[in-house]
């Protein structure tokens, strides 16, 4: 393995074990996008809720298009990290604002003058890739047809080259749910977020990520994570820095539903009650998504989130 290739630093506030380091800091909060779509005061209301609550499931980062930032900041009436998504010609003023990470398109860093993470959105297909220095890179598991969704082969030789260049990344679109599962309405095998997280521990100790992302067996996948070295979980988390997801809640419950954060208190994701912690009884959990259809295309609409 080469040298890494930046520094991401520690995973903070880290659980002890290996299986809760896994999930620790892991859901940034994309509420804004699709397919749950807030509006941005609602989106806001909905973060200072999760602030509340404070599960460690959840980076307690919100992310942002710059070219709304304005709105942001008509609402904002309280401290928040951002997590900044360039969709504008050029990086805006930022000073008023605490933003942790930039995530900019096309394939190519930009220059920040501010103290943040930069990451490179890419697909498989543009690798290798000369990546500055301090800079990462950042994956789309989704979309809004099947064509979207990388296989599961391209996804793990994307692991695979940042694990060997120790690159760090991020992750977006397509993971709402843990396990992988076929989504009726798209034609798609749905990357579960649960796989991507083992595939990132495979990678980092030499392994083949493809076959984990490839499995929708529940309880190999529950085993496997329970079993997790705590090293490995380090490793696995520095390099997956986090991915977005418009539901701040749903990543809780399935890990509770699969005995997976038993131990935590997850506090009050996304404002609604949470279950007692008790050990989960039956790994099967729900994997149906709801679409919806816009009437003016007779496209399937706000089936992902663009963060």
């Amino acid at each position: 393995m080469t040298p890494s290739h930046s520094d991401p630093g520690p995973v903070t506030s880290s659980p002890d074990t290996g299986p809760e380091r896994l999930f620790h800091g892991l859901v940034d909060d994309a509420g804004l996008f699709p397919p749950t779509g807030l509006p941005m005061a609602e989106a806001l209301r909905r973060h200072r809720a999760d602030l509340a609550g404070g599960s460690p499931v959840l980076t307690h980062r919100f992310l942002c298009l710059a070219s709304r930032l304005p709105e942001l900041r008509a609402h904002l009436d309280f401290p928040i990290r951002l997590g900044l998504i360039l969709d504008t010609p050029d990086v805006p003023p930022l000073d008023d604002l605490t933003v942790e990470l930039v995530e900019v398109p096309g394939g190519r860093a930009v220059a920040l003058d501010i103290p943040a993470r930069q990451f490179v959105e890419v697909t498989a297909a543009q690798l290798p890739l000369d990546v500055p220095p301090g800079v990462g890179l950042k994956i789309r598991c989704g979309g809004l047809t099947a064509a979207a969704f990388p296989t599961a082969h391209e996804l793990g030789s994307f692991i695979a080259y940042c694990a060997g260049h120790g690159i760090p990344f991020k992750a977006t679109a397509g993971l709402h749910n843990a396990v992988r599962h076929f989504h009726p309405a798209l034609g798609a095998d749905r990357h579960g977020f649960l796989n991507l997280v083992l595939a990132v521990c495979a990678a980092v100790e030499g392994g083949d990520p493809v076959p984990v992302l490839k499995t929708t067996d529940v309880g190999e996948l529950v085993r496997l994570a329970q079993a997790v070295p705590d090293g490995t979980a380090e490793r696995a988390r520095r390099l997956l820095v986090s991915y977005g997801s418009c539901s701040t809640s749903t990543p809780i419950e399935d890990l509770q539903a699969l005995g997976l954060i038993t131990g935590w208190r997850t506090g009050n994701a996304g404002g609604r009650p949470l279950g007692d912690g008790a050990p989960a009884t039956d790994t099967t959990i729900d994997t149906t998504i709801e679409t919806t259809t816009d009437t003016d295309t007779g496209t399937v609409a706000g089936t992902e989130e663009n963060a």
